[in-house]
C-alpha cells in the first residue's frame, strides 16, 4: 500500500474533527515506544509504518463511525500496522487474521502480551501472491469466528489481491460475522466511470488493464502475468455481490487519487458497508 499524499483538502478535512481524536493520531504517528516489525517482514508494502496506521484509524473513527467500545476483526492484518494504533484506541477485543504466517507470528509475540484482547490467528489459505503453497482455496475458506460476534471488520487492500471467487466468499463471510448494524471498512481499488477514465488515459497508478479470459467486466489487473499483485474491480459488480450479502454503503465512497483523476486525501478507495437488520 502506498503513503497517503496530503492535499488542500486534508487540512480542511480535520478541522472538522474531534481534536481529541488528532491528538491521539498524532501521539500514535511520533510514538516510538510503539514497535515497528524488522524490515524483513515488510510484506505489506513501503511507507511509515506508524504514520499510515495512524492516519487509518482516523480513517476508521471518522468515516467508518468505529467506537472505543467496538469488537473488531481485522482480515488480512499483516504485521500490525492497524492493530497497533488501534491498541490506543479500543477497550474491546480484537482480532486479527492473516495468510501469512511469519506476520502472524511477530503480531502474536510482540502485541499479544502488552494486549492481551489483541488476538492473532492464521488461516492458511493460498494466494499466488502471498501464500501459493496455501492448502486452503479462498473461494471455500471459512473464518474460525462466531456469527454476528463483530461491530467493525477490517479489510486494509486486500480485496486489491483477491480474485472474484475469493472476494465473494469473504462478502458472504464478512456478512456472517458482523452484527445487524456493523460495519465493514475496505480500501480498494474501485472502477467507476472516472477511474476507468485514467486506466485509459494512463494516468492510474497501479497501471491497470482488462483480464483476459472474458473477465474484464468484472475485473482489471495491473500484471496478467500475476493477477494477485493488484485488483480493481468495477464498481457497480462490486457493491452487488456485497449487497447479494446484506452489505450496503453507509456512506459516500470516500474516492482516492489513484486513477490520477481525482483529488483526495486517500491513496485508494475507501468503502464503508454496512449489515442491513435482517441479514
Amino acid at each position: 500500500m502506498n503513503a497517503i499524499v496530503p492535499t488542500p483538502q486534508l487540512a480542511v478535512l480535520r478541522r472538522q474533527t474531534d481534536p481529541r481524536l488528532e491528538w491521539l493520531c498524532a501521539h500514535i504517528a511520533r510514538n516510538r515506544f510503539l514497535p515497528v516489525p524488522p524490515s524483513e517482514l515488510h510484506f505489506i508494502g513501503d511507507g511509515d509504518f506508524r504514520a499510515i496506521g495512524a492516519e487509518f484509524l482516523r480513517h476508521f473513527v471518522r468515516l467508518g463511525g468505529l467506537r472505543p467500545d467496538h469488537r473488531v476483526l481485522e482480515i488480512g492484518c499483516g504485521v500490525g500496522r492497524m492493530a497497533l494504533p488501534l491498541t490506543q484506541y479500543l477497550d474491546g477485543a480484537y482480532d486479527g487474521i492473516d495468510i501469512v504466517l511469519d506476520g502472524i507470528r511477530w503480531c502474536a509475540q510482540t502485541i499479544t502480551p502488552a494486549y492481551p484482547e489483541f488476538r492473532f490467528h492464521h488461516l492458511d489459505v493460498a494466494n499466488g501472491l502471498y501464500n501459493p503453497d496455501g492448502r486452503i482455496a479462498g473461494g471455500a475458506a471459512s473464518l474460525p469466528f462466531t456469527a454476528g460476534a463483530y461491530d467493525f471488520v477490517i479489510l486494509t487492500s486486500v480485496i486489491t489481491h483477491l480474485r472474484t471467487a475469493d472476494t465473494e466468499r469473504y462478502a458472504a463471510e464478512i456478512a456472517r460475522m458482523l452484527k445487524p448494524g456493523g460495519r465493514c471498512f475496505l480500501s480498494l481499488f474501485l472502477a467507476d466511470t472516472t477511474a476507468r477514465a485514467g486506466i485509459a488515459r494512463g494516468t492510474a497508478r497501479p497501471a491497470f488493464q482488462e483480464a483476459p479470459g472474458g473477465a474484464a467486466a468484472v475485473e482489471l489487473l495491473a500484471d496478467p502475468a500475476h493477477p494477485n499483485a493488484a485488483i480493481a474491480y468495477d464498481e457497480a459488480f462490486l457493491l452487488g455481490r456485497f449487497a447479494a450479502n446484506g452489505l450496503h454503503p453507509a456512506r459516500p465512497i470516500a474516492y482516492g487519487h489513484w486513477s490520477g483523476q481525482r483529488e483526495a486525501e486517500n491513496f485508494q478507495d475507501l468503502l464503508v458497508l454496512e449489515k442491513r437488520t435482517g441479514r
